[in-house]
């Protein structure tokens, strides 16, 4: 017969509450992880890249098109469908697609995923956006083809495209600069990826980065989007910081015209951001260097 001392009682009972916590705090933290991540896919603007509104498409299950120099790409389903979706992605295995830009079965990505800017984004947020994913209602609706000629269209040959114009790697914060900077520079260069339209790209395909958000005259779909470098002349340098955070809220230029198009739907996206968020972004973009361009446009 076995003995149970008052010593291995205490234990056994302080064992089962650490436990009954962790679950809970566990259930505490799963809403505040999925109430995150669709902060953090709003400002990534995950759903109008992955949702064809043209053709009444679900949100977050693929299809949308996007014209490019190289052909037309059709962005996939990534709602937690097991099938057609992500929904049998593991952690690793997304981190691994915004961080490498290589799906789980190993082929390449091509470089209209932006993960060229999504490799910036910190382990946290990116496990957050999937914690929003799979709370989703998952889709089943198959992945388009995408329709770009040969040699293109040979996922290997990405791999050269990486070594030449790829860096990985998470974000890493200026010690020297200020809070707002940081968290601006962040969400430009990761989240938000706004360098990905506004830089101009090489013969390759891969952005100028001596050319940082000076514009680039054939952007998505052919085009024209706009100097966001504080160039005085052919970007928004005249601006203030007030007039950005203005632009990013409601749409609204300082001559009080209102964007459209592309950046029309990023306006819906940074006027979710909270106030400070979209103050950061102001003051990131008034500190990067300038870049004049041909001529100026909105």
């Amino acid at each position: 017969m076995s003995r149970h001392v008052p010593g291995q009682r205490t234990i056994a009972a302080a064992f089962a509450a650490a436990c009954l916590l962790a679950a809970a705090s566990a259930i505490a933290a799963e809403p505040d992880a999925i109430a995150r991540g669709a902060y953090l896919a709003n400002a990534a603007g995950c759903e109008d890249c992955h949702t064809d509104r043209e053709h009444g498409g679900q949100a977050y299950a693929g299809g949308r098109a996007l014209a490019t120099p190289f052909g037309t790409f059709y962005s996939p389903n990534i709602t937690p469908d097991p099938e057609a979706g992500i929904g049998r992605w593991s952690d690793e295995e997304f981190l691994r697609a915004l961080r490498d830009g290589v799906r789980p079965d190993g082929a390449n990505y091509f470089p209209v995923f932006p993960y060229p800017s999504f490799t910036k984004i910190t382990d946290a947020d990116a496990r957050a956006i999937k914690a929003y994913l799979f709370s989703l209602s998952a889709v089943r609706q198959a992945n388009r083809a995408h329709d770009v000629s040969f040699p293109i269209s040979w996922r290997f040959l990405q791999e050269g495209w990486k070594l030449l114009f790829f860096t990985p790697g998470p974000f890493r914060p200026a010690p020297e600069r200020s809070e707002a900077y940081n968290r601006g520079a962040y969400l430009v260069t990761a989240l938000a990826h706004c360098g990905e339209c506004h830089t101009p790209r090489n013969w390759f395909g891969a952005t100028e980065s001596n050319r940082f958000l000076a514009g680039n005259p054939h952007g998505p779909d052919g085009k024209s989007v706009p100097n966001i470098s504080p160039d005085p002349e052919t970007g928004i340098g005249n601006w203030s910081e007030e007039d950005i955070t203005t632009l990013l809220k409601t749409g609204q230029t300082p001559e009080f015209d209102f964007v459209g198009g592309a950046m029309g739907e990023v306006v819906r996206n940074t006027s979710r951001l909270d106030d400070a968020d979209r103050q950061a972004i102001a003051v990131y973009l008034k500190s990067v260097p300038p870049v004049r361009s041909q001529k100026k446009g909105r």
